[in-house]
């Protein structure tokens, strides 16, 4: 008898841990090679993790819900002969030492930043409560009369917001009667305010402008709502926590930008309907639309390959691949970005074959992390939910995807060499948001026109 070290294998390239969400084996049962012991969930994606050997499960490392480190032992099991197991893999390597090193480093000086700031009667106040107190204008002997329900009755960030609140709203007795200078002070908050989170966040130019704006922008808190008897609670879905958080920090990081353009799509339309039946007899696929407009996306990013970059920091990427990311529903309604490898070097079947593959495994689960992994550009189809057009979201580290509207029927003028014409044509508008920090508005309105040329360019006479 030999006992297998049953280990989280390698996901792709950015994924390092995974959570285990269920065992699909217990102790004592046996196992099949390849069969599922059980399931785990990454930023990416869900998937299944397959024993490599035949054998019984005799130990189980996690539980449900804990997170695992790829190269982890997840179970033991027990098998009949001898197996060779492949080495550990090694975590010791240059690189990661160093950064470890460069984080416990950022870390004190994190700490050395934020010491809290005593005040002349010897009460503790942090920066952040100091900022606050400035910004809207509150002396230090006012503050010393806040109550507060921090430790050792330090006044914290709710202490202080509270205490403004109710004195906006006239509750508060205590009136400040020497006049303070708000605008001054509100000044110089900012910028102790900039300096304290310069470790980890871009500091703001300090012009009379910057400081003018910023000073008038209206303070966003956000209220607690309180459900009635009648309301229902729904907890988000671990997925659609993953998603919000993501979207969420593309908006914080990403200058978003939108160019809009309208594509006569009525050569594809009318070719489509020829050729299908046809197609799917002779390939067994379905045709569909998106992987003719993957087609066009693919070859405009071979035109633009300003487009098909990341940003990194100060520095820019230029990817040699083109790898399109296809926005695909989950079956529980959220949605995925499974990337076609390559799509540039595809003919019209191979993108069918891949967008089928893709968009059928990500409805029934089967996606696998690496499905997800490497996308170097986005496209959406909001036009099959009925939009006809959109304001997407970018998904770093990219810096564009391409929303695609839904195909109607509009009337339009048709100019001929006897004359112009109103006639009935398919139409579409392509919504192309992009990074404005590296895109400009020429690179990212001429690479969406590319797609739109393309497009109303295509042969009717094209064979399958």
């Amino acid at each position: 008898m030999a006992k297998f070290e049953l280990k989280l294998p390698k996901m792709g390239e950015s994924v390092a841990e995974a959570t285990i969400t269920s065992w699909l084996k217990e102790v004592g049962d046996t196992i099949e090679l390849d069969e599922a012991v059980l399931e785990i969930a990454t930023d990416k994606v869900d998937s299944e993790v397959p024993s490599e050997v035949e054998g019984v499960l005799i130990e189980k490392r996690f539980h449900v819900d804990d997170v695992v480190q790829v190269g982890d032992v997840i179970a033991i099991i027990e098998t009949e002969g001898v197996v060779e197991q492949e080495p550990p893999l090694s975590f010791e390597e240059p690189e990661v030492i160093e950064a470890v090193e460069h984080v416990a480093q950022t870390i004190q000086v994190a700490k050395e930043i934020v010491t809290p700031i005593v005040s002349t009667d010897g009460r503790f106040y942090s920066p952040l409560v100091k900022n606050i107190a400035k910004q809207e204008g509150i002396s230090q002997q006012e503050l010393d009369t806040i109550s507060g329900t921090g430790k050792e009755g330090r006044v914290t960030k709710d202490d202080i917001l509270a205490y403004i609140e109710n004195k906006s709203n006239g509750l508060n007795t205590f009136q400040n009667k020497v006049e303070a200078p708000i605008h001054q002070d509100k000044e110089v908050a900012l910028a102790e305010t900039f300096s304290v989170q310069s470790e980890t966040k871009p500091t703001v130019n300090e012009t009379p402008v910057a400081k003018d704006i910023i000073s008038e922008m209206p303070k966003i808190s956000q209220s607690p709502i309180m459900p009635s008897g009648e309301d229902e609670i729904i907890e988000m879905t671990r997925m659609g926590k993953l998603i919000s958080h993501h979207m969420m920090e593309s908006i914080q990081t990403s200058a978003h930008v939108q160019s809009f353009i309208e594509a006569d799509v009525t050569k594809i339309w009318n070719w489509r309907q020829k050729v299908k039946d046809d197609f799917m007899k002779r390939t067994g696929e379905n045709l569909t639309f998106t992987p003719i407009f993957m087609e066009a996306i693919a070859k405009a990013l071979r035109d633009y390959p300003m487009m098909n970059i990341s940003v990194q920091g100060d520095k820019i990427i230029k990817k040699k691949n083109i790898n399109l990311g296809m926005a695909a529903s989950l079956p529980d309604g959220n949605l995925i970005v499974p990337v076609i490898k390559n799509a540039d070097q595809l003919n019209l079947f191979g993108m069918t074959k891949q967008v089928n593959d893709l968009a059928n495994r990500a409805k029934t689960g089967k996606l696998k992390p690496d499905d997800t992994q490497g996308g170097t550009y986005t496209v959406t189809n909001v036009g099959s939910f009925g939009s006809i057009m959109g304001t997407p979201i970018i998904n770093q580290p990219q810096v564009g995807i391409l929303a695609l509207g839904a195909i109607r029927k509009m009337p339009a003028v048709i100019e001929t060499a006897e004359g112009d014409f109103i006639g009935i044509r398919y139409k579409m508008i392509l919504s192309h948001s992009y990074d404005h920090r590296v895109v400009n508005g020429a690179l990212g309105g001429m690479f969406v026109k590319a797609v739109k040329d393309y497009l109303e360019a295509w042969d009717s006479n094209r064979e399958i």
